[in-house]
């Protein structure tokens, strides 16, 4: 995982996308509206496969946790170096099914971001370009949501990345962890009262987040590792504070 701190101005979608509640609660509709719209085939196959209808319950998604390493923290500089998922319900997070890819940058790695992430030039000589392996992540994800941690850098890369090579983006509702922990420990009533006193604020990057539950400590920066982390984080965040049978609208952006 990239280092999530904000950057990007909250409220915006890739590509300048207001982030408005009528695209929140009406992810059908884009869908449908897309599958008439988009001119890539391999796009207008991702949207036909739908999306669960706002008011699906918790315990009835499928879920898919995805992270991504880049090169850097612009979207519209920096590329897409390497891709995790895996597939999940609040039960089960099916780890057979996960993936994991590396990708070829068009420009080298810097010498900041080697050993942020660890992955070396030499890992990359032979690694595909995005574009030879979309299919295969497009199909990883459609249908499911997509749950990460601090969605400005999945949602704008991918929509980045993808344009540049299609011609057109994508997008689809996320749930964001680092969102739903920002909501308690970042907004709330006490939080403020904190800010105003000068005391220190509750982090909530993806490791600390995960202490507040109880959850083992993991190696950071790999993609896989970040996106069974990410799914773990969920699990644990609804089990403590949602109903199982809430519906996915309350989550997803």
């Amino acid at each position: 995982m990239t280092n999530k701190s904000a950057r990007i101005t909250p409220g915006v979608r890739a590509g300048g996308h207001s982030n408005t509640s009528a695209e929140e609660e009406n992810w059908a509709a884009i869908y449908r509206d897309r599958v008439d719209t988009v001119d890539d085939e391999r796009l207008r196959w991702f949207y036909q496969q739908g999306v669960v209808a706002a008011q699906t319950p918790l315990d009835q998604v499928s879920f898919v946790a995805l992270d991504f390493e880049t090169t850097g923290l612009s979207a519209e500089q920096d590329e897409i170096i390497s891709i995790g998922l895996v597939p999940f319900d609040l039960n089960r997070i099916r780890l057979r099914e996960s993936r994991y890819w590396l990708l070829k940058p068009n420009q080298g790695l810097t010498e900041t971001s080697v050993p942020f992430h660890g992955i070396t030039h030499s890992q990359l000589d032979d690694a595909p370009d995005l574009i030879h392996i979309l299919e295969q992540v497009l199909a990883a994800v459609a249908g499911k949501i997509v749950v990460v941690h601090y969605r400005y850098i999945e949602r704008e890369f991918f929509y980045t990345a993808v344009k540049k090579r299609l011609g057109e983006g994508i997008l689809f509702p996320m749930v964001d962890t680092m969102e739903l922990e920002a909501q308690l420990y970042r907004r709330g009533i006490c939080s403020q009262i904190k800010r105003l006193l000068g005391a220190k604020q509750e982090s909530i990057r993806l490791g600390d987040s995960r202490l507040r539950y109880s959850l083992p400590h993991y190696g950071q920066h790999h993609a896989l590792t970040d996106a069974i982390a990410t799914a773990e984080l969920l699990q644990a965040q609804i089990q403590h504070r949602y109903s199982p049978s809430a519906p996915i609208s309350d989550l997803w952006i």
